[in-house]
Order: structure tokens, then sequence, then C-alpha cells
């Protein structure tokens, strides 16, 4: 999976004044049908110390939460080492190469895109966004941390909220996390 070929959501994470926040739309798509309208696509992690979010297969990403959680735990408090070894594991695993899902990890010190096609993005401005809907609010969140005085988690929500209007994979049932 490339990035660009992930469709049907729209998650995004935003680093602002020491906060950090995680949002996602809760609609799923198959083919041009919504077939679910209320999905949650992110969830904490490590006893709440983490957040994470996925764009792509349902099942896929949740061996990838499963997996991303065992390298959390032989490496605890360090998110760029399990990242690092789950994006190792999953370009040069067999199995876990076919997965078909974007994940986007965070905690209060970094942030970070994983794909099996071998990416491991952390961001220099503090916001990723990943699936059909994440270009339009990676623009608006850049947009919105540089000219307003919203907090990280209002940020995100409204990104996502312009993203909905926007992409019709994306809709206005939005959950957003925050740490910090």
């Amino acid at each position: 999976m490339t990035l660009s070929q992930v469709h049907a959501t729209t998650i995004i994470a935003v680093r602002k004044d020491g906060k950090v926040a995680l949002g996602g739309d809760g609609q799923v798509s198959i083919g041009d049908t919504v077939i679910k309208a209320h999905a949650n696509k992110i969830r904490t992690l490590k006893g709440g110390k983490v957040l994470a979010g996925f764009a792509g297969s349902v099942a896929d990403a949740i061996t990838l939460f499963e997996k991303f959680e065992e390298k959390l735990d032989r490496h605890p408090g360090n998110l760029p080492r399990a990242a690092v070894e789950l994006a190792k594991d999953w370009r040069s695993d067999r199995v876990l190469r076919r997965l078909d899902a974007l994940l986007v990890v965070t905690d209060t010190e970094h942030s970070f895109l994983l794909s099996g096609a071998g990416e491991l993005i952390e961001p220099d401005d503090g916001v990723l966004a990943i699936g059909s809907g994440g270009n339009y609010a990676l623009a608006a969140a850049r947009a919105l941390i540089t000219d307003s005085a919203l907090p990280a988690a209002a940020v995100v929500r409204r990104a996502l909220e312009i993203a909905a209007d926007i992409c019709v994979y994306t809709n206005r049932n939005i959950t957003v996390l925050e740490l910090g």
C-alpha cells in the first residue's frame, strides 16, 4: 500500500503548545458505498500514553496495533525505537508486508507515520495526516496552527470538519483524543 492508495478515512495528528491530539472520522466505505458512519479508527495504547490511528483494512490495522504494542512492550517509553522496529518487521516480513493499512502513532514527544512500504516519517511541523481526506486535513491543520490560537484538539477537530466538507470518504462523526 502506498500513501496515495489509501481511501475511505481521514486520520490526523497535531502537536501544539506541549500537547498532541489525534483524531479520525467515523466513516467506513467499501467502494462508493458508506457501510458504517460511527466507526472508531483511533485508540489509546500503553495505558493512555500512546495514541494510534489507522487508515486501510480494519483487520490488518488491528494486527498492526497488536504488533506495535508488542514493540512498545519490548521498548517501554521509547516510541521512536518501537516505531523503527515495527517498520523493519513490516517491511521485511512476507506476511506483514501484505497488510493493507497505514498507522499514525504519537506520544507527548514524537509522532510517526508507518507503512508496509517502508515509510517511517516524523513530521517537521508536528502535523501528520493519512487517508483519502488526509491531504485536506493536513492543509487545514497547517493553516489553523499558524493563524489561530486554537489548542491541538480543536485544530484536529476543525481540520477533520474541513476534510469532511471536501472528501466523500470522510464524515463529521469525529473522535479526538489528546495527550499532554
